[in-house]
């Protein structure tokens, strides 16, 4: 098999951000000699050689990767998709198990935070699993933990995630965790609530009686407790919080002891990596990293739960304003991040 990856050079003579990123996430994960040849495209040139490929195998994006064998040759646009389809099988499995992580209480929490203080996002995100491995989990809902996914993919270390069915989502949404399990080859745990919980609460009020007596009551049935139940399997989780989002986390932190859910060992580790981040930071990381996300953050919904308590936001509108929209802001949480 020889595998020849084609790189971009801009006008002034530097790799494209993707290029760049790829190469460095075949070389954390020890790939990078599995590269036989290197071809540049350079931009504004048609006939270097490059882009005489691209034209060819009709690539529009760099980097892109072309691995020939017996059977011929095949062109891989993504980098993730490359090592897990041809690449990573031949790595040999590790020999020993991670060390167990340290007792997490007060004192090893403000170790964690001296230590990575002023860190990016995908460096908190690779230390935690370097801690925890697949004991922690990314909580998967919206395009902020679809980042978070793509950033521990690229990590090269395990990681779990998880998500939420609450029967009430939109069709799109279900479209979008399927896009997300094939793009990043990864398995996504679904929780589902009681079903007696939710037929008795229907029973008793029907199937909208938040919008007379607020939300509380069906985001307990439908989200918290299977969220409670599912982070019993777990040591860490991984949220996509960001402080701007509401005025209920203005005062996320970076790395938390998650007082209202416990693991296997007590106290979890609750990570909101993009803490410090901006919606316009979010998306531009998407966009730069060709990040699956929901199609209907391209008709105005920006923040998206279920169904009946979503909708699109207006212009000037905050980004939250389309989630429980009867409600007062400051009561616009499902209760996930007591």
């Amino acid at each position: 098999m020889h595998v020849t990856m084609v790189k971009k050079q801009l006008a002034d003579g530097s790799p494209c951000n993707k290029c760049q990123q790829a190469e460095d996430l075949l070389k954390r994960r020890g790939l990078w000699d599995r590269i036989d040849e290197i071809v540049w495209a350079y931009e504004g040139q048609p006939d270097s050689p490059g882009m005489r490929l691209a034209a060819q195998h009709d690539v529009s994006l760099a980097p892109f990767f072309i691995v020939r064998d017996a059977a011929g040759a095949l062109v891989y646009t993504s980098t993730l998709e490359l090592i897990k389809q041809r690449l990573a099988p031949t790595l040999a499995a590790p020999t020993t198990a991670a060390p167990p992580a340290p007792a997490l209480d007060e004192q090893r929490l403000a170790e964690l935070r001296a230590e990575l203080a002023g860190a990016e996002p995908a460096a908190i995100v690779d230390r935690v699993l370097d801690i925890y491995g697949q004991s922690a989990v990314i909580a998967f809902s919206g395009a902020e933990d679809v980042v978070l996914i793509d950033m521990a993919a690229k990590s090269g270390k395990k990681f779990s995630v998880l998500t939420l069915d609450t029967g009430r989502l939109h069709p799109e949404t279900y479209r979008f965790i399927d896009k997300v399990r094939a793009h990043y080859g990864i398995e996504i745990r679904v929780l589902f609530p009681n079903a007696v919980a939710v037929e008795d609460l229907v029973r008793r009020k029907g199937l909208y009686s938040f919008y007379e007596e607020g939300h509380r009551e069906c985001c307990g049935v439908r989200k918290l407790e299977p969220l409670t139940r599912g982070l019993r399997d777990f040591r860490a989780w991984i949220s996509g919080q960001r402080r701007d989002q509401s005025p209920t986390r203005a005062d996320v932190n970076a790395l938390e002891i998650d007082g209202a859910h416990a693991g296997p060992d007590g106290p979890l580790l609750k990570s909101n990596p993009l803490a410090a981040w901006s919606l316009a930071q979010t998306w531009q990381y998407i966009r730069d990293n060709a990040v699956p996300y929901n199609e209907l953050h391209d008709r105005g919904f920006i923040s998206i739960g279920c169904e009946p308590c979503t909708r699109a936001i207006r212009p000037g509108e905050h980004e939250r304003a389309g989630r429980w929209w009867w409600e007062e802001s400051t009561k616009r949480e499902c209760g996930l991040h007591r």
